[in-house]
């Protein structure tokens, strides 16, 4: 699941590989993607870096590896060489460029879920401990949590991708139990919605006027954004990880 600038991006590196073995400068991948600036850019490289599409090269310059594309992008460019024509590439990752919205769903119990002392919770996708992906309101599938986890209100889980929240115990693949809110305490981990279309699980930090989602990895850069630019949409309550 990848934004469209993300997957632009990445099949726009992928293309300059294939054709010369180099990959573009940072301005050609601006002009590119019609972006006004290259921190932006910077950006979109380390998301795709933190979900595993894209790896730096240490101790080169303009050294970028693709490790893989997305499901669709994949079997276009095994195709051809490359990929078919943009609109294609922008069509499939429209499918998944959802901006995340919780549901409005309380704890349920099914009868198993009772018995055992669980609740059965909304499992409505995944989400970044990195920098924003999507994060899917698919109510379809339900995640058992155990009770003591879940207070008063609305709670949903997410499952995690990425390692910057290593540090506070939160790894890849792990079930991420929320509770819906809007506001938080600083310093709390929270389901962060970014720019109205991505979604993290960040530290909060507030500085003055600016909310700034720090990493629990020293890998990844604390992110610092405006006021109007991040809307918090719940709070870490809990934490299950699957084994084997």
């Amino acid at each position: 699941m990848l934004t469209k600038k993300q997957s632009e991006l990445l099949l726009f590196i992928h293309e300059r590989l294939a054709e010369g073995g180099v990959s573009p400068s940072f301005d050609e991948m601006k002009e590119a993607l019609n972006l006004r600036s290259k921190s932006g850019i910077h950006r979109l490289i380390t998301a795709l870096e933190e979900r595993g599409f894209l790896r730096r090269l240490p101790h080169r310059a303009r050294a970028l590896e693709v490790l893989r594309l997305p499901d669709r992008q994949m079997a276009a460019a095994t195709a051809d060489g490359t990929r078919n024509d943009r609109r294609g590439a922008d069509e499939a990752v429209a499918e998944t460029a959802l901006p995340f919205r919780p549901p409005l769903m309380r704890a349920d119990r099914s009868p198993a879920a009772r018995a055992a002392g669980a609740l059965s919770l909304p499992m409505v996708g995944r989400i970044a401990a990195g920098n924003p992906i999507e994060a899917l309101s698919d109510t379809s599938q339900f995640a058992e949590v155990p009770g003591h986890m879940v207070g008063p209100g609305n709670h949903y889980v997410l499952e995690v991708t990425g390692d910057s929240m290593v540090d506070a115990g939160i790894l890849d693949g792990d079930l991420a139990v929320i509770r819906q809110c809007d506001t938080a305490e600083n310093g709390a981990i929270v389901v962060a919605l970014v720019e109205e279309g991505e979604a993290t699980l960040k530290r909060l930090r507030r500085r003055g006027a600016s909310v700034a989602l720090e990493a629990a990895n020293p890998a990844y850069e604390t992110r610092i954004f405006g006021p109007n630019q991040v809307k918090v949409q719940g709070r870490l309550v809990g934490l299950m990880r699957r084994y084997g």
